[in-house]
Parts: C-alpha cells; structure tokens; sequence
C-alpha cells in the first residue's frame, strides 16, 4: 500500500492556496499546476476559465520562459510575470514537478506577493515530495 493519501495532499495543497490568499488580499486567482499542464489545485472565482486551460497556459507560459532564460544564458528560470491594464500574472516553481500561478489585482505589492508565493512554492514543494 502506498503511504500517503490523496485527499490529505489535496486539502493541505488547497490549505496553502487558503493562506496565500488570505495574506494578499489583491489575489484574485490561485492555481497549482504540474509542469506538463494539468490543474492539481486551484482556487478560481466562477468568471475564469476552466482550469485545465490555465493549467496549460501556465505550462507553455513556463516552457518558453526556460528556454529564453537559458537561450540568453540567464540561469534557471525562477519566475514569470505578465502585466495586463488590469493586473499581474506571476507564476513561480513550487518544487521540480509543479508550478504556482497567482492573478492579482493592479494595486497588488509585488514585494509581498513574491515572498508570500516564495513561502507558498517551498510548502507546495514539500507536500509534493
């Protein structure tokens, strides 16, 4: 038998999505992806997408950023941010086999959103271990 279960990953993943959410108040969205495009956590309000379609956004999003970051010999990609008129996009590794997307707002502290996702990514990444 296998030692861990399934439903306590997924609450302590959706616990770390609850947090981070709870300590920037600007965030609108919240998914954890894995790195080949498929949704295993997420906390989107009812007027987004599905969210097999961010899931793979944020993996083709991650994909081409590795690969300009090493192209222009930037070192291993550790973050992408998109702005649009009306918020950020970030998403940051959250261990080897998973990505960590936030949507906020555009009056959002990006020093904060990035510690609190740094804080969020390593969680995320131990869970998954």
């Amino acid at each position: 038998m296998f030692d861990f279960s399934f439903d306590e990953k997924t609450k302590d993943l959706s616990s770390v999505l609850d947090e981070i959410d709870l300590n920037v108040r600007e965030i609108e969205a919240a998914a954890i992806v894995s790195v080949e495009g498929l949704p295993i956590a997420s906390k989107l309000p009812e007027h987004y997408e599905d969210e097999t379609i961010i899931a793979a956004m944020t993996a083709a999003m991650l994909s081409l950023g590795a690969k300009i970051a090493s192209n222009l010999n930037k070192g291993s990609l550790e973050k992408i941010m998109v702005e649009g008129a009306h918020g950020v996009v970030v998403s940051m590794a959250a261990g080897p086999n998973a990505v960590l997307t936030v949507s906020t707002s555009k009056d959002a502290k990006l020093g904060l959103l990035f510690l609190e996702m740094q804080n969020a990514a390593k969680k995320i990444g131990d869970i998954l271990v």
